[in-house]
């Protein structure tokens, strides 16, 4: 009987439904495990096809790829060290998520997952059956009990496994970040090792995936809790752990011990990531968007630049009578530091057109939010132009605060593929600029230093639709209202509790009313990086149509 055990750990960012590009990243770590003398390599949950799949699942052609995939690997790595591998499993007509376990040429093992998350991101439930408890298999000598993900939030999975005789826990995990995800992960993985008295292995992907990021943040826990290996957070690695057998069970060596970054690091990172993955995955590598001097776009063309590059951002100041020669300026220095291309197209010529066209019907009215708006819908038409034109994707660049209350324009300065600050509160906006021009990483590809200026950050909002606009003529402070908004949203409290938090309640009833009213916009907004447990898209779904108030 062998006294150590050698385990790769593939901490890596599969794409849904490339199955033959997540297969190739499958069949190269395990090169590189047998290279290292492993005994068995693994990969994370749901790695064949990608991770969330959501309703491709459900497609039968893409289970039979998927699993002839697994059976293609199997027999093309039968030479070297085991594999565990993550992929969907169709037993008699009821579909499951698996992880599979290669070695010698073929499938020896086929775990199926207990827990279905149904909360959230999640909807397990709806696409796969639950199984009953997999004991161990064994993997030259060594018994391996797997939950997966799900699986290891709750006690009953690895108790039962400790009680079959497993002597090491392998957790599989397609984890999305949010905000607290790590220590909430660390402290739930403590409690398995507790209750069970076993090492464990908590392995997650990384890399974007429509509105989530996987962040990595994989570790291995001795028995007892201590922690011998913590990869780094959000990047792709390959980490060999050696175990040994002691009296007291198996004991894996320390390895990497990759610090977790703050909060602010780490939105940034996911923000950054989620929005080149979005692209790059789609096909595309540059991006376009409407530069206008204000906060909110200075932020989005900085992760933009960091994450593809400046040469591959493309910035355009649309002015009207109403642009300040500030915001001219502040555009034109955010451009300059950052690298980024900027050209100038004014909408004073299609704006006086429109007008012209709509003069005989709105002959007799005042001008208004409509004619406000269509300054905002023109400069959304000529970005889409240039879009279409040059295959660059449109950003847009409204914060979660603006679209929460849907201070924003529909066709207009909504139009965009994706917001990559769509789950960040304005609040979070301004702490987030500082803290970029404070701090530089290597993974960023803008420049360092003050890349948006002080400026830019400390003036008055404005969507200068209007002479002399400013964000809160038309909402309460951002400071009341972020915390109004949290309270409802990420919060789910009532009006009268957050009242009782010494907001004015006229206040909180109407911020709750343009909640409401602004669910038919959210649901045709662009998507963007979820960062909390309440971003707008999956994880709070409410009816666009909707006469219930809270008359607390």
């Amino acid at each position: 009987m062998a006294d150590t055990f050698r385990l790769t750990l593939a901490q890596l960012n599969p794409t849904v439904g490339a199955i033959a590009a997540n297969i190739a990243q499958a069949r190269a770590v395990w090169q590189q495990a047998k290279a290292a003398g492993s005994d068995m390599v693994a990969l994370t949950e749901m790695f064949v096809t990608g991770y969330q799949t959501q309703d491709l699942i459900l497609k039968p052609a893409f289970v039979r790829d998927a699993m002839a995939a697994v059976a293609t690997l199997a027999s093309d790595c039968a030479d070297g060290p085991a594999m565990g591998i993550g992929g969907p499993c169709l037993q008699a007509g009821k579909l499951y998520n698996a992880y599979y376990i290669l070695q010698g040429g073929k499938v020896t093992a086929t775990v199926l997952k207990h827990h279905l998350p149904n909360d959230g991101v999640f909807d397990e439930k709806r696409l796969f059956t639950p199984a009953d408890v997999h004991g161990p298999y064994v993997v030259n000598g060594v018994r391996i009990g797997t939950p997966i993900c799900e699986d290891s939030w709750h006690p009953d999975v690895a108790e039962t496994l400790a009680e079959t005789g497993a002597e090491i826990l392998l957790v599989p995990n397609g984890s999305p970040y949010h905000r607290g995800k790590p220590d909430l992960r660390l402290n739930l993985m403590v409690s398995r090792v507790v209750e069970t008295g076993l090492p464990l292995v908590y392995l997650n992907m990384t890399g974007g995936q429509d509105d989530q990021v996987f962040d990595g943040c994989s570790m291995v826990l001795n028995a007892g809790g201590g922690l011998a290996v913590q990869l780094p957070q959000f990047d792709d690695c390959i980490e060999h752990v050696t175990f040994h057998r002691t009296a007291q069970g198996w004991q894996a060596d320390h390895g990497t011990r990759a610090p977790v970054p703050p909060v602010a690091e780490a939105d940034y990172r996911a923000m950054t990531i989620g929005l080149h993955d979005y692209l790059a995955k789609s096909g595309f590598s540059k991006v376009v968007l409407g530069l206008s001097g204000g906060i909110d776009s200075a932020l989005v063309a900085t992760i933009a630049a960091d994450a593809f590059g400046p040469e591959n951002v493309h910035c355009v100041m649309l002015p009207s009578r109403f642009t300040s020669q500030a915001s001219l300026d502040d555009a034109e220095a955010v451009a300059r530091a950052l690298g980024c291309r900027l050209d100038t197209i004014p909408i004073t010529g299609p704006q006086a057109a429109v007008g012209d066209a709509l003069a005989p019907l709105f002959a007799g009215t005042e001008p208004g939010i409509t004619e406000e708006n269509i300054q905002s819908r023109l400069r959304g038409l000529l970005l889409m132009a240039l879009s279409n034109k040059f295959g660059a994707m449109l950003l847009t660049t409204g914060n979660k605060s603006e679209v929460a209350v849907g201070y924003c324009t529909i066709y207009g300065d909504m139009n965009g593929g994706f917001n990559p600050i769509k789950d960040l509160w304005k609040t979070r906006v301004f702490d987030t600029c500082r803290w970029r021009n404070a701090n530089h990483r290597p993974w960023m590809k803008a420049p360092a230093g003050e890349v948006i200026p002080p400026r830019v950050i400390d003036k008055p909002p404005s969507a200068e639709l209007r002479e002399n606009q400013r964000d809160d003529d038309s909402l309460p402070p951002y400071p009341v209202l972020d915390a109004i908004l949290e309270g409802l949203v990420e919060k789910e409290l009532s009006v009268a509790e957050i009242v009782a938090q010494g907001h004015d309640r006229a206040t909180v009833k109407r911020v709750e009313q343009l909640l409401f009213t602004s669910e038919w916009k959210r649901f045709q907004s662009a998507p963007g990086v979820r960062l909390t447990q309440k971003a707008f898209w999956l994880d709070r779904r409410y009816p666009m149509v909707n006469r219930w108030r809270d008359m607390g």
